[in-house]
């Protein structure tokens, strides 16, 4: 049985048909690092489903400053939801890091068969509570952990992001400077 029909199944109980369903919506894609998937200004149209490598999303302000809000590692689903249901531009940049291999999914086409499988239209609600409880709990901890604390809780999510993440997409992340991410490095290995 297809790995990915196995990871879906964790949020609803879908069958083999409806998956399939799925794939024939679904292009599997290989892209190189720097590779944005959704643009600055982009009405988007599609959903993605990471499978290998990792990703970012950010925000560039009009002075050019980005601030990462996100990253993405295997297996996460990406799409900048708010654009896609309000059907107007991105605000949000979502970028490859690293080579990747994702589904690309019309997310026009796969609501369609939503609204006629109840099934599918169970998985879509079930990865939305998903994405809405990892966005809660990342701006809980922007309201509530300093950026020592942040950094640890990175960490112990992606325990290898400081090989995996540049230090000043880290830092971005984290809401401080390369300069005061390193302070704290220095501070955690010393102790």
């Amino acid at each position: 049985m297809h790995q990915n029909y196995e990871y879906l199944k964790k949020f609803a109980d879908i069958s083999e048909e409806t998956f399939n369903e799925i794939a024939e919506i679904t292009e599997f894609k290989r892209i190189e690092a720097g590779t944005q998937i959704v643009k600055l200004g982009e009405v988007p149209t599609k959903i993605y489903m990471l499978v290998s490598g990792f990703m970012r999303c950010y925000l560039t302000t009009e002075s050019g400053k980005e601030y990462n809000k996100s990253f993405y590692l295997p297996i996460s689903f990406i799409g900048s939801l708010t654009a896609l249901l309000s059907n107007k531009p991105s605000m949000l940049v979502f970028e490859a890091l690293s080579d990747c291999k994702l589904y690309e999914i019309d997310y026009k086409k796969f609501k369609g068969i939503c609204e006629r499988n109840i099934k599918l239209n169970t998985l879509h609600s079930k990865v939305l509570e998903y994405v809405y409880v990892k966005y809660e709990k990342r701006l809980i901890e922007l309201m509530s952990l300093d950026a020592t604390e942040r950094y640890l809780a990175l960490k112990k999510e992606i325990p290898d992001v400081d090989e995996k993440i540049p230090q000043y997409q880290i830092a971005s992340y984290l809401g401080i400077t390369a300069v005061q991410l390193s302070r704290i490095r220095k501070k955690i290995d010393s102790n």
